[in-house]
């Protein structure tokens, strides 16, 4: 497979401040892939600059090939967009959205109205076209926005925080038409999210950004595995004494410390834990509750950051500038 992204050393930077740190990475041609971090990680800067939107200070982008900075026009007409917030018009039809795009990007008007008719069929529109967008839900209106993004038959689709401030169940059916779309056109998507269970039911590999470094990139299964195949969360007395004598024990594969909890990365994790209460028995410590599940994706972000996703404040990059490091 060919790479329709590749991201070399590209670095954005505001001022002292720098969003974006000397990031590199490629993206396969056919496979959804998740760029991961909290509000103000960098994301929608890093999104901004493959789309041509926004100039690196230094570093490569390409996009099927061509760098971005250099033939950004002819980028454009390769790649759909849908942004954080919503861009269409509410005061036209759900059609009149997507036709006023498609000629946008010159699309002959026959192969127009094949588009607007298999798009909202695909994402479960076709009964409401020709109502105005203003009475649409936030679900129909991301709904919307994707099957414009998705008009002029891009190579690439980006999705920058596709499900934001969406209830559960609309959350789900978006991820239900990605998956949909990606699986019978093989669009390319690159996702920005820092919804942990979004990336883990769409992305094939995914990339975890924080103060604007890219941290580890590679596929779920192998992220969750070096965390552990099992992961023993644990609530003792005397943490911190506690801690040197797991440490010792060789198929503890890494222990991380969350609030009053210690998360212990093994294998086979059912068979530990009597081993682990032993344990701390033997050093008359009182284990309060303890319990082992599979690992996810918030285990690895929390495994790589110190500290788990969820903690996070929902925000946007330009209102945190202390989050961003100083040159």
């Amino acid at each position: 497979m060919s790479k329709v992204i590749e991201v070399k050393n590209l670095t954005r930077d505001y001022g002292d401040l720098r969003a974006v740190d000397n990031i590199s990475f490629g993206v396969e041609e056919g496979e959804i892939f998740g760029f991961l971090g909290p509000n103000g990680a960098g994301k929608t800067t890093t999104i901004k600059m493959l789309c041509g939107l926004l100039k690196p200070t230094s570093g490569i982008a390409k996009i099927t090939g061509l760098e971005v900075a250099k033939n950004p026009m002819e980028i454009r007409k390769q790649i759909g967009l849908v942004f954080q917030t919503s861009s269409l018009d509410d005061k036209l039809t759900g059609r009149e959205n997507l036709s006023f795009h498609s000629r946008l990007y010159n699309v002959e008007r026959n192969i127009e109205k094949e588009r607007i008719i298999e798009l909202s069929e695909r994402v479960g529109l076709s009964d409401r076209l020709d109502d105005r967008v203003d009475n649409y839900s936030g679900g129909m209106k991301r709904r919307l926005e994707i099957a414009r993004g998705l008009m002029h038959s891009p190579k690439v689709l980006f999705l920058d925080e596709p499900t934001l401030g969406l209830d559960a169940q609309t959350r789900r059916a978006i991820w239900d038409y990605i998956k949909k779309m990606n699986k019978e056109k093989h669009t390319t998507i690159f996702l920005t999210t820092h919804y942990m269970d979004e990336a883990d039911f769409l992305c094939d590999r995914v990339a975890i950004i924080d103060h604007g470094e890219i941290l580890v990139t590679d596929a779920i299964a192998s992220l969750k595995t070096m965390v552990g195949n099992d992961v023993i969360t644990i609530r003792v007395e005397n943490q911190e004494k506690f801690i040197p004598y797991l440490k010792e024990i060789n198929w503890i594969k890494n222990i991380e410390k969350y609030d009053s909890l210690l998360k212990l990365g093994v294998e086979k994790g059912e068979e530990k834990i009597p081993i682990i209460v032993q344990l701390a028995q033997s050093h008359h410590m009182n284990v309060k509750s303890i319990s082992v599940r599979k690992p996810t994706l918030d285990d690895v972000f929390l495994h790589y950051t110190g500290r788990s996703i969820r903690d996070e404040q929902p925000t946007t990059e330009k209102t945190i500038p202390p989050r961003f490091r100083r040159r």
